[in-house]
């Protein structure tokens, strides 16, 4: 039987110890398993950051409720996070048609990918520049644009499915009506673009 009644106290860690400690503890849990989080204040970032990640997937219970110390009972539901709907594409163009840049991103801090959505307004650039070190996949959402790479061009078109291998070389230009794209990736820190240089681009 699970052991409901251990406790795990983090009063004395410190701040950025404490969620990691935490998610360690759950993560160690089987299905039905629980410990009691034991804190000085109420943790509601945490009870965020468990939406976010594991959402369906654990309950929480609080059990004493300050004013000095704060108990919370965490039970594991599911041995995974669940699948689930991250968000509806469809709804993310209202009152972005001016917007350049990531409209949405994976909120999920413990991921192995990373996936965002990045908008173009009308006849906005990406400019030339050199790939990170790995692929990226991208599906074009809506409008339409331009990705000119090392000796072409390819026309961007809702529905496109579009290849980067890494380190290729390409800009992006967004037609009249702006360009919407999802780009997903495997996830890795510091996702840094390169410019090409005036000399590359004549080459």
């Amino acid at each position: 039987m699970p052991d409901v009644d251990s406790e795990l106290d983090v009063r004395k860690l410190s701040k950025p110890d404490k969620h990691p400690a935490i998610f360690t503890r759950f993560d160690a849990l089987a299905v039905g398993g629980s410990f009691v989080l034991v804190n000085n204040h109420y943790p509601r970032h945490l009870h965020e950051e468990f939406e976010v990640e594991v959402p369906g997937g654990y309950s929480w219970e609080v059990i004493e409720d300050g004013p000095r110390v704060w108990r919370v009972r965490i039970e594991k539901l599911a041995s995974t996070a669940l699948p689930r709907v991250l968000t509806d594409t469809t709804a993310l163009t209202s009152g972005q048609l001016d917007t350049t840049g990531a409209v949405w991103t994976l909120p999920m801090r413990r991921r192995d990918l990373d996936s965002n959505i990045i908008r173009l307004a009308a006849r906005g650039r990406i400019d030339a520049h050199t790939g990170p070190d790995l692929d990226v996949l991208i599906h074009v959402l809506d409008g339409t644009g331009t990705l000119t790479t090392e000796i072409g061009e390819i026309e961007l078109t809702p529905g496109g499915l579009v290849w980067l291998p890494r380190r290729s070389r390409r800009a992006f230009t967004a037609g009249p009506d702006g360009l919407r794209y999802l780009t997903v990736h495997q996830r890795r820190q510091g996702f840094v673009l390169d410019p090409v240089s005036a000399s590359e681009r004549t080459n």
